[in-house]
């Protein structure tokens, strides 16, 4: 059984009242369908053929067939749901039409960028290469990549909010950039192959999202957050705390990107992120404190293991501006005090 507050995640993106008719009877991939964001995707696709009738095709692209299979087992004896297991470095062949393609696959947490960097931008560089050509053979209608804000770099705190049209720097010859590198390659391939080919592609750039079906042992601070407040311990910081991020609840994040595959112009990029929900790390615990009194948690500073897989950033600020995206009509719902307590809630 679906969790109702996912079901109630997927009713207020239906309420965004977007043209969800443009998918009626088509295709459409979506690789990486065992994450946190293209899992949702690829679940608010099949809720929208329960409460539609819209037919939708849905090809789930994943490697992970145990968290695959888990994620989707509800979903077991549905015609309209079809599982590839294979990565996506590897050629991707399909037989059928192919109308849309979202590419979300990708290791987005930095507990691997230190223990495998050529994991993680292969599904960037090769993975994106293998979808667009499939598109490219195909004649896909249309194309998203799911790129990410870490391609800003190091920001100035004066550049903040941080706008598409802005380039930050990034070392190539620093082993966290496998990340940042390989998704501003990703980015840089959709042009060239929407120029070259006609393939026409449009990126997103999330920024800190959240929410139901993230990966408790995820590595980044939000998770763990989550993951000591749903199993009563106090919440540790592994540094000063002062570090400031935006975060956005995954439904919003979710109904942001299905904007920019409807409404958004080919060939450009869009920020995923909520600019109003703007907070230091020590500031987030303690609001997610005060959300469950009940639990009488503490947060905890700790100094980091420095021999672990996982690499911090440097940068001390970052937040996005949403100007453009919400020139579309998107705007975000939940303020942290409801996302995080729908996502404490969801994993009970």
């Amino acid at each position: 059984m679906r969790h109702p507050i996912i079901t109630e995640d997927l009713q207020e993106i239906v309420d965004y009242r977007l043209d969800f008719e443009k998918f009626a009877g088509k295709t459409v991939v979506v690789s990486g369908a065992s994450g946190m964001i293209g899992g949702y995707l690829t679940e608010f696709l099949l809720y929208l053929n329960e409460i539609r009738k819209l037919k939708i095709k849905i090809i789930a692209l994943t490697r992970n067939e145990r968290k695959t299979r888990k994620k989707f087992s509800h979903y077991v004896n549905r015609s309209d749901l079809s599982l590839i297991i294979q990565d996506v470095v590897q050629p991707v062949k399909i037989k059928g039409g192919v109308n849309y393609v979202i590419h979300a696959a990708s290791q987005s947490s930095p507990k691997y960028f230190g223990i495998d960097p050529v994991g993680t931008l292969l599904p960037n560089v090769i993975g994106t290469k293998n979808l667009l050509e499939l598109a490219r053979v195909k004649k896909t209608e249309e194309v998203l990549f799911v790129s990410s804000g870490e391609v800003y770099g190091h920001v100035d705190d004066n550049q903040n909010p941080i706008k598409e049209t802005f380039c930050g720097r990034v070392d190539p010859i620093n082993i966290r950039s496998c990340y940042a590198e390989s998704k501003r390659l990703g980015e840089t391939m959709c042009i060239s192959w929407l120029k070259q080919y006609g393939v026409k592609t449009k990126i997103v750039r999330p920024f800190h999202i959240y929410g139901p079906g993230m990966d408790l042992d995820d590595g980044r601070i939000f998770a763990d957050f989550t993951r000591d407040i749903v199993f009563g311990k106090n919440l540790v910081i592994l540094s000063g705390g002062t570090a400031k991020r935006s975060f956005c609840y995954l439904s919003d994040a979710v109904a942001a990107i299905l904007t920019v595959l409807i409404l958004g112009n080919v060939g450009e990029a869009y920020n995923v992120g909520n600019s109003s929900q703007e907070v230091s790390i020590k500031g987030l615990a303690k609001r997610l404190i005060a959300l469950f009194p009940e639990k009488k948690l503490k947060v905890i500073f700790k100094p980091r293991n420095p021999s672990g897989g996982y690499l911090p950033s440097a940068i001390s600020r970052s937040c996005p501006d949403t100007e453009k995206i919400e020139g579309l009509g998107w705007h975000p719902i939940h303020s942290i005090e409801s996302g995080f307590k729908r996502t404490v809630l969801s994993f009970s």
